[in-house]
């Protein structure tokens, strides 16, 4: 079956990889980072002597929560200018970062009761940052459920750009909930914390680095991933109003 001329180019930007080198190159930095982080994190980086080994989970909960800000900030400005210009790109963007983000604070909800049972013997308290975190997770869950009923249209996209919209207003009360709501959440980074040992503060200095490189580079693939999705879709329907491709394949 041969597509129309003007359709072939489009069929190729969809499944012909990408011949730029730049995410292989930002992939293989998140890969080197990752590993001399785990090396500073179990082989530099002190045991601190009342948590023990546990607070190593520092290293990935306060970094994974950094991740998910990333995360869900892309989703909401990829929202925003959805909204405004309605070009397919800036939609691939909030998915990317709703889907990236999403998985960071799951990161978060885990690891922080791991890390809450060691210091207060229970594996939850609704602490206003904990919860704050735990509303954010559900919203954008919802974002995701809302984009996953088979294909999205124009009504679904939009409602799940509000959702996101919103999501970014609550970001700051999370960040800012510990010194508004005095919660039970540790606030070691901050100077009203207890400080941390200087090998400590270069782990988690480099675990942020290491992050920042992960969170782009999957908000990049996931990015790459949508765009894709959106070609093929738009070369079926191309095919269909053409009746190149019947309804039943």
């Amino acid at each position: 079956m041969a597509f129309p001329q003007h359709v072939v180019p489009y069929a190729r930007m969809a499944t012909e990889p990408s011949k730029q080198v730049g995410f292989p190159v930002l992939a293989a930095i998140s890969a080197a980072m990752l590993s001399i982080t785990l090396y500073l994190i179990f082989g530099l980086a002190p045991v601190e002597l009342q948590m023990g080994v546990v607070q190593k989970i520092f290293y990935f909960h306060v970094p994974s929560a950094y991740a998910m800000y990333v995360g869900f900030t892309a989703s909401a400005v990829g929202s925003t200018m959805y909204l405004w210009k309605r070009r397919d790109a800036w939609d691939a963007i909030a998915v990317a970062g709703a889907e990236v983000g999403t998985v960071f604070c799951f990161i978060v909800l885990i690891t922080g009761p791991l890390w809450a049972y060691k210091a207060w013997g229970v594996w939850w308290v609704w602490d206003p940052r904990l919860t704050t975190t735990m509303l954010v997770g559900m919203l954008f869950a919802a974002y995701l459920a809302l984009r996953g009923f088979g294909a999205a249209g124009e009504v679904e996209k939009r409602f799940a750009s509000g959702l996101a919209i919103v999501g970014l207003f609550i970001l700051p009360i999370i960040h800012y909930s510990v010194q508004r709501w005095r919660g039970q959440h540790p606030t070691v980074i901050t100077g009203k914390g207890g400080g941390l040992d200087p090998d400590m503060r270069v782990t988690l200095l480099v675990s942020f680095a290491t992050f920042t490189f992960v969170v782009a580079t999957l908000l990049w693939l996931r990015f790459r991933v949508e765009r894709n999705a959106q070609r093929v879709l738009e070369l079926e329907l191309d095919a269909r109003e053409r009746g190149l491709l019947e309804d039943s394949w």
